[in-house]
């Protein structure tokens, strides 16, 4: 059953072209730009989207990126400058539903069949820095803790600018992606782990070494 609803699409968007890029892979799919009509979403993410570098992104836990809009506008007061829907590489930018601070394992509705997953925050790398053009970006990216979130596709379907969005459930853990990103504790890392043991919550493969970095503080 729907929690409640949330907020809405305002604009879908994937690769437009690949630019040579300093990076290790020596391409960049960062280039994302809004598309009209309704988008197919698979368990990989939109229909005529890729990464280039597929080791630190995409798959299955990092299907879709979103961001929000009330992000969006923080950003451009602090940088004075229009940032249009797909600058940061997003896939969805959103409005209404807070991106940043979704609960690890909460799922989104998104118009009457895509049903997504919150799965994990995005770290900031030196490909979206050279992206933006701003100094120290990947270390002002980093504190403001505006990340966004990936998700994984639960339910194929399509989707589209002006769909509305809705918190169809929320684990009671309380574990954010923002949260994780900025301040991860050891009762987290055994919180999710215990809940994905267990089989209730599903934890991105990305987060085992992150959570073996974070249990070694204690040892």
């Amino acid at each position: 059953m729907t929690e409640t609803p949330a907020g809405s699409v305002l604009a879908v968007c994937r690769v437009h072209e690949l630019h040579p890029d300093e990076g290790t892979v020596g391409v960049t799919a960062i280039d994302k730009r809004p598309v009209d009509g309704p988008v197919h979403v698979r368990p990989l993410g939109l229909y005529g989207d890729l990464q280039a570098d597929r080791k630190n992104h995409g798959g299955l836990d990092q299907a879709i990126y979103a961001y929000a809009q009330e992000d969006i506008d923080y950003w451009g007061a602090e940088l004075g400058r229009d940032i249009p829907p797909g600058l940061f590489g997003e896939n969805l930018r959103t409005r209404g539903i807070d991106a940043s601070g979704a609960v690890i394992g909460q799922r989104w509705r998104i118009g009457d069949h895509v049903v997504l997953e919150v799965t994990s925050p995005r770290v900031p790398c030196a490909t979206f820095a050279r992206r933006m053009g701003e100094p120290r970006w990947v270390k002002r990216f980093t504190e403001a803790g505006r990340i966004g979130t990936y998700l994984r596709v639960l339910h194929k379907g399509k989707l589209a600018a002006g769909d509305p969005i809705e918190i169809e459930f929320t684990p009671d853990h309380g574990i954010t992606v923002g949260k994780f990103f900025a301040n991860p504790t050891v009762e987290d890392v055994r919180t999710l782990q215990g809940l994905h043991d267990a089989g209730e919550l599903h934890v991105a493969e990305s987060y085992q070494p992150y959570f073996e970095r974070i249990l070694a503080r204690q040892q």
